[in-house]
């Protein structure tokens, strides 16, 4: 009985998984769209949601990135008893940390442009890269540690993070502000010693220094997990959910407090915006776990899962397969038949049906891409 609650909670990760690439599949083209067909305040609103800030700030869009981390974290402490029940040795259980992680940077190489072998240009920081190098190092701290430690920890690298940029300038800034993009020692650090193209040319939003307080992010996926993994007494989903909802609004308040100091900026990955977006990532799984593993409503949930069942394939895939075309020979001809306002919702519709048919026949077919 306890196996099929733990793989119903797995299913609420498979949903918000799937919500969450949904805006990188055009979801955020499509409310975009939307803002063009009816420019009303709150269709802009949303809109607006859908690019991300320059520098300081926080939207929607900025929160698809880290929630994606905090998930990862989330199904960790489920894996991990699954191998340790299988027998699994803590050599095997380091392998797979460290082959998965790797593995992950490798196809960042790749999806930056790596088979076009123009290393000079080539961009090594990635979003996958990222995601690899800071889910490994908060599993095996997680593997290694007691939970308080782990706490300890993951405060650790916030407040170090914090000071650090905060009292360390970059040496080649030229007196810029030290949380500025030329000021800052996580630029500098990029520009010292990763090779090849920068993104932003002097700073990468992927870059070295700033993966380190992604390992937060990570961790604090962990924790929930572990959390809602816990059996104790007393301690039932729907008050897992409350206290979620608590730890939610801890980070928020941190957070917010802590941006008057520090500000929110996901291209330095700072403190406070590992425990705004935190709040933001709790509160969406609480949503999600309660209403499909407490509540048992499921079958909406299909659009969503097919999607976070193949959440990397369909990242790399539109790298590599040109959905648009395919979306414009099936929608293209309806697209012009259309008023010009109406253009951009039935472009949105068609790009993001095609990946999904996409997706939909690999999960028929049982083809899922596993890293």
């Amino acid at each position: 009985m306890e196996k099929q609650k733990q793989s119903r909670r797995l299913l609420s990760l498979d949903a918000l998984r799937g919500f969450d690439m949904f805006f990188i599949m055009g979801g955020a083209s499509l409310f975009v769209a939307l803002a063009t067909l009816f420019p009303n305040p709150f269709f802009q609103a949303i809109g607006d949601q859908m690019h991300h800030v320059k520098w300081d700030g926080l939207t929607h869009h900025d929160t698809i990135f880290p929630l994606f981390l905090f998930i990862a974290g989330i199904s960790f402490p489920f894996s991990l008893e699954k191998q340790r029940e299988q027998g699994k040795t803590d050599a095997d259980i380091y392998k797979k940390i460290i082959r998965r992680g790797l593995t992950l940077v490798v196809l960042g190489f790749v999806y930056n442009g790596l088979l076009n072998f123009d290393f000079e240009h080539q961009r090594y920081a990635s979003v996958l890269g990222r995601i690899g190098l800071a889910w490994m190092f908060g599993a095996l701290i997680f593997v290694n540690t007691r939970t308080v430690t782990r706490v300890w920890i993951t405060a650790a690298i916030l407040v170090g993070y914090w000071l650090l940029l905060a009292f360390v300038p970059a040496p080649d800034g030229n007196g810029m502000g030290v949380f500025t993009m030329e000021g800052s020692l996580v630029g500098y650090v990029d520009r010292l010693l990763l090779p090849g193209r920068l993104h932003l040319t002097v700073h990468d939003p992927e870059g070295i220094l700033s993966t380190v307080p992604a390992i937060a992010t990570a961790l604090l996926g962990m924790f929930t997990g572990e959390f809602i993994k816990m059996r104790r007494e007393g301690l039932t989903d729907k008050k897992k959910v409350g206290g979620l909802v608590v730890a939610g609004a801890v980070l928020l308040v941190v957070g917010l407090l802590w941006s008057l100091f520090f500000p929110i900026n996901k291209n330095l990955w700072t403190s406070s915006f590992v425990c705004v977006v935190g709040a933001y990532s709790v509160w969406m799984f609480a949503l999600f776990f309660y209403v499909v593993d407490v509540l048992e409503f499921r079958k909406w949930t299909l659009f969503f899962k097919v999607i976070g069942v193949n959440s990397i394939t369909i990242y790399l895939a539109q790298e590599f397969v040109n959905f648009s075309f395919t979306s414009d020979a099936l929608f293209g001809g309806l697209a012009g038949l259309m008023p010009e306002t109406v253009q951009p919702l039935v472009v949105s519709i068609g790009y993001i049906a095609v990946c999904w048919g996409f997706l939909y026949f690999l999960y028929r077919q049982r083809i899922f891409l596993k890293v």
